[in-house]
């Protein structure tokens, strides 16, 4: 009897010990405040607010806390751009610099006209060339060429698929910055026009920019011009960003004289204080 209770003892033990240690805190030890940032500063982010901040209050309280993601945005190189102001919330500036990105396919010719569906292809259509001159981006070696009548071309981004949702959009209204790059002939004039337009889930303006065409004249430097836009508080309903831009030459010669577009940019900056 002793014996077989000394054995189911022993037994008990070791099933103890197979199970390894205890995965839980002792309440009356919990983990400094400190300690526990420096861990979840080295997880990966999705982690810290999809894992973490589930498992108790006190870690709730540090994966929400400010401190964590401003510390988060410092180690990683994000920072404001105007360090004299802060961010209204750091864990949102800190996505929004994570996910930041050109919402635009294939914005410097690098795939021919994939990606972009064409609106206008008067005069020979749209071509694809080298650039003429260098463009100050130096990643840029191609450019989309216009012809002697209008050529138009655009994206539209649903920016639900881009991971953007619309409580989201919504509840926050980020910036949105559009940029692009026109440049001439050296040896003919041209027009370039844009037009960009936040639409609602019916696809209807909610907000416009469209600003008055740009004209070259003949004979000029070939020098590249920017043209950029920030749309703020636009409101609620925005679920799609079309984008539109073209041109043509004013001499209309037979060929591809017209205006010069590459590197289009259209991105969801990071939540700034104004």
């Amino acid at each position: 009897m002793g014996s077989s209770q000394s054995s189911g003892s022993t037994s008990g033990n070791n099933e103890s010990s197979a199970a390894g240690p205890s995965t839980s805190l002792p309440q009356e030890f919990p983990v400094p405040l400190e300690i526990l940032e420096e861990i979840f500063l080295h997880l990966p982010p999705h982690q810290v607010v999809g894992v973490c901040q589930s498992v108790c209050r006190q870690w709730r309280e540090v994966a929400d806390s400010e401190s964590l993601w401003r510390e988060r945005c410092r180690r990683e190189g994000y920072r404001p751009r105007d360090p004299s102001k802060m961010t209204k919330d750091w864990r949102l500036f800190y996505f929004l610099c994570k996910k930041r990105r050109n919402l635009l396919k294939n914005p410097k010719a690098e795939h021919g006209i994939t990606d972009w569906k064409i609106l206008e292809n008067g005069g020979d259509g749209w071509s694809v060339a080298g650039v003429m001159v260098p463009h100050p981006n130096e990643t840029v070696q191609k450019n989309f060429v216009t012809s002697y009548g209008m050529c138009r071309k655009s994206q539209l981004i649903e920016l639900e698929v881009e991971g953007y949702n619309p409580s989201f959009m919504d509840r926050f209204q980020p910036e949105i910055r559009i940029s692009d790059w026109c440049a001439p002939r050296w040896d003919c004039g041209c027009e370039y026009n844009i037009c960009v337009e936040l639409l609602d889930e019916k696809k209807k303006p909610i907000q416009t920019f469209a600003p008055e065409r740009v004209y070259f004249e003949q004979w000029n430097d070939q020098s590249w011009t920017q043209i950029t836009h920030v749309f703020q508080d636009y409101g609620p309903g925005v679920r799609y960003i079309h984008f539109i831009h073209g041109g043509k030459d004013t001499q209309f010669w037979k060929g591809w004289y017209g205006v010069r577009v590459t590197d289009s940019c259209v991105e969801i900056n990071p939540a700034m204080d104004s």
